[in-house]
């Protein structure tokens, strides 16, 4: 349909084409705010596999609703729920996230495919699931994923301060009474959420663009909690957006140009990270010098 679409529009009516893609937009913008805030929390807790293994069963999830005629959106959400807190229990038990991730991702994966397979609609409808899409989220899904990252980014606010604490020194809160796993859970059930959103935007296969590679980039840069959230959601926000905006006049996929943006950004932050560190050190040095 884009490839239609695109073909006959030319840069005069640019932005013709943009209130088709409105939508999309603004979920975009909403996904990427949702995205800089929970990222901070993946990247103390170390749980960027995770996301991708969610993503996947996700991924699933909603190839299972496509194929049986419902709802894409709620299949993806349901598929992601019940891989976060599957693996957040059993990490939990054998204190080996990466292990059981690992294990479940190749599962989540192959199931999505064998979905696709089975499912005879369109290719577009398919392709969308894996790399995401412009065109692909109308007015009841920009209502649901607004609403939901909105829910998302509030419960993370509410519960920000002992999430904090359990992420950076579980053992030290878990001693001071801060109920560690109960946190885990109700993360990992935030994170299923974020995934599921994220999904419809980027795809299944890109989904860390949008939830990961923000917030590293930003504790490049950044120290302080404040600053990091508040240049993790810019970041979010910009790659979104920016790959929409110029994915409009094309026929690419949206996903390549988010995941350039992000890292482009990300490279950016790195060097400057690099620079900051070296000036840092050689301060003391010029001091003693004088």
């Amino acid at each position: 349909m884009i490839e239609q679409i695109t073909s006959s529009f030319t840069t005069d009516n640019y932005w013709d084409l943009f209130w088709l893609v409105r939508n999309s937009v603004i979920t975009a913008g909403v996904l990427g705010l949702m995205g800089g805030i929970i990222g901070i929390f993946i990247m103390l807790r170390r749980t960027g596999l995770v996301v991708h293994g969610i993503a996947e069963i996700s991924f699933a999830g909603a190839a299972l609703f496509l194929l049986a005629g419902l709802d894409v959106v709620l299949g993806s959400a349901v598929g992601a729920v019940v891989a976060a807190l599957l693996i957040g229990v059993l990490a939990m038990r054998d204190k080996d996230t990466s292990g059981v991730t690992a294990v479940l991702m190749p599962f989540g994966l192959g199931l999505g495919i064998l979905f696709l397979h089975l499912y005879q609609g369109r290719t577009a409808n398919r392709f969308g699931l894996l790399t995401g899409q412009i065109v692909g989220v109308d007015d009841v899904q920009t209502r649901t994923l607004v609403t939901g990252a909105v829910i998302i980014s509030a419960v993370l606010i509410v519960i920000w301060r002992p999430l904090m604490f359990a992420s950076v020194d579980p053992q030290l809160a878990a001693a001071r009474g801060v109920k560690t796993n109960l946190l885990t859970i109700v993360f990992m059930i935030l994170l299923g959420g974020a995934v599921a959103m994220s999904v419809q935007v980027v795809g299944a296969l890109l989904v860390l663009a949008l939830l990961v590679v923000p917030s590293a980039a930003a504790l490049k840069v950044a120290r302080h909690p404040a600053a990091v959230v508040t240049l993790s959601c810019i970041f979010a926000v910009v790659s979104a957006v920016g790959g929409i905006m110029i994915a409009i006049m094309g026929t690419v996929p949206i996903s390549p140009y988010i995941t350039t943006i992000s890292f482009l950004i990300y490279v950016v932050c790195l060097l400057l990270g690099w620079r900051q560190r070296r000036g840092s050190q050689a301060e003391p040095e010029t001091s003693v010098t004088n």
